[in-house]
Parts: structure tokens; sequence; C-alpha cells
């Protein structure tokens, strides 16, 4: 078998496969286990029923599967041909989710037929959506399409930056005034297809340096919308940038960006090597806002300790191995730029929300995939995840296997040809 001892069990055909449906697996599972130690008690105290919360994120994990079968089942060329009207609808719907959320802070507008926004939501009639999310498989699908059909023209400015720089740019603006955070996801999203599209370096340089004269931009806007709503009461983009840069005392954090932090500090603390077991966290109880979603990994530190969150690590760093492997494997172009962009979308997201939470990075508010409570983003994430899956069944030696496979028992008694009736005679 080789040395080290699973160099034999990766040489294998669909080991890609498997180690994608492995690893997101069990971050499901471990996500739909923590959002019900985050939001049991609470949800038993207002509403009478512990399982509420689980319950809605329970159903939106089985829609969530369902379409990673779907999307795992699809062939590359649908993927191509639904990149552009998903994109579209991407656009229209963080059209709508703006407008409405200008009308409300100018106007006092709350609703507009069945439409109405709250921050980073919209919801039509009774249903809840979150454009930002679906954004994000779009541009994965419309970009790698896009950059797969330049090909070697990929080397002129002018092939490059047209029609992928305007997009992005309309994207990083309609997502980036009200969620900073999601705004950075796209940007990973981006470099990580032009990086597997081979760009230059100096294209890399041009990008970073626009993003931090947009983040700049966006904590002067920030500034110009104090006043205009609750929570931009204060500068609260500088602030959280401030308190990262130079962090108060934690008796004086009273502040909504330096008080989370140091209240995720100190359940990081309390949960030591090996935390204070399951369910048994004591900041969740109103100490540390957003516990069940941007916050979740500090609940996870206190419950499960340093060695529950290296596991939840490690499973992070098999995801992003895999699809990088996976992006490195297939022969399309179209798969590969696909699978680095979702597998630095994923990445990405995961780092800025660990990163925020533990002090390493800016606090910028971004759930943790898989884990934290949301329908919208653990549906998404996981059609991601069945393109992904989609893309290691395409991988040359998965193919060859997968087509050598014996149809399976229940598929030949479907298909066998039915006997003929006694007394009559079969046609030739």
């Amino acid at each position: 078998m080789g040395w080290p001892p699973w160099r034999g069990l990766l040489a294998r055909p669909l080991a890609s496969y498997y180690l994608l449906i492995s690893s997101a697996g069990l971050l499901l599972v471990i996500g739909l286990t923590m959002v019900f130690s985050a939001t049991s008690v609470k949800n038993y105290a207002e509403e009478g029923n512990a399982f509420a919360d689980f319950t809605q994120q329970a159903i939106f994990a089985v829609i969530g599967v369902v379409a990673f079968w779907a999307c795992q089942r699809l062939p590359s060329s649908t993927f191509r041909s639904v990149a552009r009207p998903a994109l579209g609808v991407s656009v229209v719907l963080l059209l709508v989710l703006n407008l409405l959320l200008a009308l409300n802070s100018l106007a006092g507008v709350e609703r507009v037929g069945p439409l109405r926004a709250d921050l980073l939501w919209l919801f039509i009639g009774g249903i809840q959506l979150q454009p930002s999310e679906l954004a994000k498989f779009a541009l994965v699908l419309w970009g790698a399409d896009v950059l797969a059909r330049k090909g070697a023209r990929l080397g002129w400015w002018k092939e490059l930056a047209t029609p992928l720089f305007p997009v992005v740019g309309l994207l990083f603006v309609l997502v980036g005034y009200n969620d900073v955070g999601t705004m950075l996801c796209l940007l990973a999203l981006v470099v990580g297809l032009l990086w597997a599209a081979g760009v230059r370096a100096r294209v890399f340089a041009v990008l970073a340096a626009l993003g931090v004269a947009g983040v700049g931009l966006l904590v002067a806007a920030a500034s110009l919308g104090a006043g205009s709503g609750a929570r931009n009461q204060e500068n609260y983009r500088l602030a959280r940038l401030t308190y990262f840069i130079n962090p108060p005392p934690p008796h004086e954090c009273f502040a909504a960006g330096c008080y989370q932090i140091s209240q995720a500090r100190n359940a990081i603390e309390h949960g030591g090597w090996f935390g204070v077991g399951l369910g048994k966290s004591s900041l969740k109880f109103g100490w540390l806002p957003e516990a069940h979603n941007d916050f979740i990994f500090a609940v996870v530190a206190e419950e499960l300790g340093v060695v529950g969150c290296a596991v939840i690590l490690a499973l992070f760093a098999v995801l992003a191995y895999t699809g990088l492997r996976i992006a490195r494997r297939v022969e399309d172009p179209f798969r590969r730029l696909a699978a680095a962009g979702a597998t630095a979308w994923l990445i990405g997201q995961a780092v800025i929300n660990v990163g925020g939470v533990i002090g390493l990075m800016p606090l910028t508010g971004v759930p943790l995939p898989f884990i934290s409570d949301g329908g919208s983003a653990l549906v998404v994430t996981l059609a991601a995840i069945g393109m992904l899956a989609s893309f290691a069944r395409a991988e040359p030696d998965a193919a060859r296997a997968l087509h050598a496979r014996p149809p399976a028992r229940w598929v030949r008694l479907l298909w066998a040809p039915l006997p003929p009736l006694p007394g009559r005679r079969r046609r030739p």
C-alpha cells in the first residue's frame, strides 16, 4: 500500500467523492447538533418548544440534501446553461432587497405588496430568502463559464476585464453596502476563480488594492449612513476595525462589536481543552449575541473545547483538500474553475468566521458553513457540495470505475424483460 498508510486509499478512483461526502456529512451532523444546543433552552423559555429552531434547520437540511442529490446527478452542461439565469435572478433579488431597505430608511415604508426586507433577508409572503447566498453560487457558475470560454485570451487585460469585472463590481456594491463579510466571501471566490484560470500575479495585486479601497469606501458609507437606523447609530464598521487594532479592556467593552468579541473569548477560555460538555454552555443564555449563528463557533469552543474545534477545523481542511484535488484532477476547464471557486468560497467564509470569533481577524458577521443556523445558506452550501460531487464523479479514473460497475440488483430486476404470458408467443 505504501507509506503513509492512507496513500493507497487516496489513490482509489472514487476517493475524492467519498472524502467530500464524508467531510460535508459530518459537518452537517455537527451543525444540526450545535444549533439544537445553542437554541433549545431559549426556544423552550420563549415558545415552550425546545425543538423550534432545530426543526426548522432540519427541514432546510432535508431540502439541502435533496438539492445535493439533484446537483450531483447533473452534467457540467446543465450547470453552464443555468449560470446566466441564476446570476440574473440573484442581481434582481439584490436590487429589490436594497430598494426595500432604502424605502424603509428614507420613507418608513416597511412593505411593498408581499415584499418586505430586513437587513440581509428578503421576505416574499411567508418565504424568507437571503439573496447574497444565491449570488455566491451563481457567481461560481457564471464566472467559471466566462473564464472557460475565454481560455488563452485571458492574458489580455481587455478579455479579462470584460464582462467579469463589471458584473463582479456590481455584486460587490449590492452586497457590500449592507454586508461587508459576504462581500469578502465573494472576493475570495473571485480570487479562487482567477487563480485556477492561471491569471498573472499583477492582477491579484490590483485586486488587493481595489479591495482595500472598496472596504475603505464602505466604512465611509457607514459614517454617512449614521443615524438612518438602529444599526447605524454609530459607524459600526470603523468601530469593529478599531476594536481589532486596539482592543479596550474587557470591563470597558460595552459596544456591540467589542462586547461580542469579549464574550466569545470568555466562552473559549471557559471551555478549555475538552469543554464543559455538550449543552452545558452558560454564555449562550443571553450573554453571547448571535450564539446560534455568527458566534456558534464560540459555543462549540465552550462546550466541546479545543478538541471539538480542532475536529471541525480538520473537517474543513479535508473539504479544502478535496475541493482542490477535484479541481486538479478533472479535465474540463469549466469543472476545474467551478471547483476551485466553490472551494475558495466555502473555506474563505469559514476562515473569516473563525478568525473573527477568535480575534485573529476583524469581526464581519458571516455564518460558519454547515454549522451556523440559517436555511438559505445551508441549502445553497449543500447544492454547491452536490456540484463538487458531480465533478468528483467526472474525474477520469472515477468515470471509468463507475462505467465498469455492474448495475445494482434492483436496477437489473427493474429493467429485466418480462416473461411471456402463458399461451402467447413472443414476437421476434
